[in-house]
């Protein structure tokens, strides 16, 4: 066998070896993306990173918290065998670096739910943090799309909008909240209650990302269960998916919060996004974003199709049932305060100056369990 034989014969086994990526043909393919996390070190963060690392579409992945343990993180995701190139950022000083080119944007930072604290406590912390971290992407990454984990999302999405809109570039498709969470809960119970493979499941999840906000749409439910629900299946289904956050903070038994399940989902939301990003055509996912599906609500969560400019439409609710009919009149009061309060902070609040931004770095290393 000659050298250019033995030469194609290595060449077809090195093939044959390297595991195959399955890609829509219809798709213009880009050779990888900037990613950043920002709350990199803390509960989400860290399994969130070692997620997003094994993202075949993550080229460049910056991890940023206020605290050096970002650096440690960066160093310990890196050795995993993958393509994207990992390095860590700490300190409002590093912040613009790790936000440079970036494509996309996911923001877990802020502090836990623990038991006993009131959204009004976690509104108090994770508002301003929130508010300052998007005023650094409005600088720094006007493009990138932004994926904000931070609760309570219902009130931080509004938030980091208004920040958006004073600096100038707010573009509604290029900003969403992450409730995925509630969508993997959703297709989990109902796979333990009625059967089936939760992977297959697909259960609608519509409204907010808190409480009576949360509206599964069970009568949605694809493949439906032979047989249904019964009207109790569904009331006791509806409480669990709007419960899930509560019922793994009281199994934490103040330990912690829903950090790996969450964690897991914005990993999911942020591949699909990325997916979109790339040119894949019909990527669905449901999201918290600007919304005119119900009146009252500037914002809401539904199905949305992702595409090259993030959000490329919002779909409709569907046909309700009427205990979902009833449960979207129910929520909607609350999640349209929730809205407003993320508003009217922001509009009151987001006019920086180079000194409020100095002072704001001194917040932002102060916070207690930034990214846990």
């Amino acid at each position: 066998m000659d050298n250019r034989s033995t030469n194609r014969r290595v060449a077809q086994l090195a093939a044959h070896l390297q595991p195959q990526i399955r890609r829509d043909p219809t798709a213009a393919h880009k050779t990888g993306f900037t990613v950043a996390v920002l709350g990199a070190a803390g509960g989400i963060g860290q399994p969130l990173s070692l997620l997003l690392k094994r993202c075949p579409l993550v080229a460049d992945l910056r991890l940023y918290d206020v605290v050096p343990l970002a650096a440690g993180v960066a160093a310990d995701v890196s050795h995993v065998n993958s393509r994207a190139d990992t390095r860590g950022f700490h300190g409002p000083s590093q912040l613009p670096l790790a936000l440079e080119g970036c494509d996309l944007v996911v923001i877990p930072a802020g502090v836990p739910r623990k038991p006993g604290m009131t959204r009004d406590d976690l509104f108090n912390i994770n508002a301003g943090i929130v508010r300052d971290l998007v005023a650094a992407c409005a600088k720094t990454c006007p493009n990138a799309v932004l994926n904000v984990i931070s609760n309570p999302v219902n009130s931080t999405v509004p938030i980091a909008a208004e920040v958006l809109k004073d600096a100038g570039v707010y573009d509604p498709r290029r900003l969403m909240g992450v409730t995925h969470l509630d969508v993997m809960r959703a297709r989990t119970f109902v796979s333990q209650s009625k059967g089936g493979d939760p992977n297959a499941i697909d259960v609608p999840v519509v409204g907010g990302h808190a409480g009576v906000t949360i509206l599964p749409l069970l009568s949605q439910t694809r493949p439906f269960p032979k047989g249904g629900f019964t009207a109790e299946e569904a009331r006791a289904l509806t409480h669990r998916i709007q419960n899930g956050g509560t019922e793994v903070v009281e199994a934490k038994a103040g330990a912690g919060s829903a950090t790996l399940s969450m964690a897991a989902a914005a990993a999911e939301f942020a591949h699909s996004c990325l997916r979109g990003l790339n040119g894949e055509r019909n990527v669905l996912e449901h999201a918290f974003v600007e919304s005119h599906l119900v009146p009252g609500c500037s914002f809401f969560a539904s199905r949305v199709r992702l595409g090259r400019a993030g959000v490329e439409k919002v779909l409709g609710l569907g046909k309700l049932s009427d205990s979902e009919a009833a449960g979207l009149k129910a929520l909607t009061p609350e999640l349209s305060a929730s809205i407003r309060k993320g508003s009217d902070f922001a509009r009151a609040r987001c006019a920086l100056t180079s000194s409020s931004t100095a002072g704001a770095g001194s917040r932002l290393a102060a916070a207690p369990g930034l990214g846990a």
